[in-house]
């Protein structure tokens, strides 16, 4: 019998909620592709399955064979449709974070909390007294993202 090959997360997920493939029918390549943490946040945008895969997270994600097992067994057979959620947090321009972080000697990601916690103006004094020029301020200023 010929092993099934997975290629990514998707056909994954389609596995346990449609195919449910038995866990010995998959190749040893196909469970190389195999990301727990992956499963799991796919799964959870179902609200539905949350409380599932709340018991699931608690197992070894090495255990891939079980988790595997666990989901099919307790998913409904039917076609899982999610809509993937997204980071809505935009990040501010990198180069303004370094500017930020050089000015008050302090970590990149202190830099970004600095930059979402100062006022435009106050950003726009720090670049100026760095030797920055008008043009080049204006563009970092429209560019923060609060």
């Amino acid at each position: 019998m010929d092993k099934i090959e997975i290629e990514n997360i998707f056909d994954w997920v389609g596995e346990i909620t449609t195919k449910k493939s038995h866990p010995d029918s998959f190749s040893e390549k196909s469970w190389d592709k195999w990301n727990s943490y992956m499963i799991h946040r796919f799964i959870s945008m179902n609200l539905g399955y949350i409380d599932i895969v709340n018991y699931v997270q608690k197992l070894n994600p090495q255990n891939k064979k079980q988790i595997y097992t666990i989901y099919r067994e307790m998913i409904p057979k039917k076609k899982l449709w999610v809509k993937y959620i997204k980071n809505q947090n935009e990040k501010n321009n990198q180069e303004l974070i370094e500017h930020i972080a050089k000015y008050f000697q302090c970590s990149l990601r202190e830099a970004d909390d600095y930059i979402n916690l100062l006022p435009n103006q106050d950003i726009k004094n720090i670049l100026w007294n760095m030797g920055g020029e008008e043009e080049e301020i204006n563009k970092f200023i429209k560019k923060i993202k609060i």
